[in-house]
């Protein structure tokens, strides 16, 4: 665990060292990336956490569908919505 503190202590001393441009330059190539990336995993298993719960955009009911009755168990076609023909 030394050998590991005493590496980014030497890191750290060494970008504290750098003048301003090149610490934001190193922000950007490193660390602006690095977050990019752990937000799009923390969304995928959110994602994945959400459908299995049955919480997600992949469970959502089709809203062209109507219940046939109230309890719900025969949804069918929507066609109140549709235009009628003229002849």
């Amino acid at each position: 665990m030394d050998r590991i503190a005493g590496w980014w202590d030497g890191l750290e001393l060494w970008i504290v060292g750098l003048a301003f441009v090149p610490q934001v330059a190193l922000v950007l190539v490193v660390v602006v990336p690095l977050c990019a990336l752990g937000a799009w995993l923390l969304d995928r298993v959110l994602a994945a956490v959400l459908v299995a719960l049955r919480r997600g955009p992949d469970t959502a009911p089709d809203p062209d569908t109507v219940p046939d009755d109230e309890s719900g168990d025969a949804p069918v076609p929507d066609t109140a919505a549709a235009p009628a023909k003229e002849s």
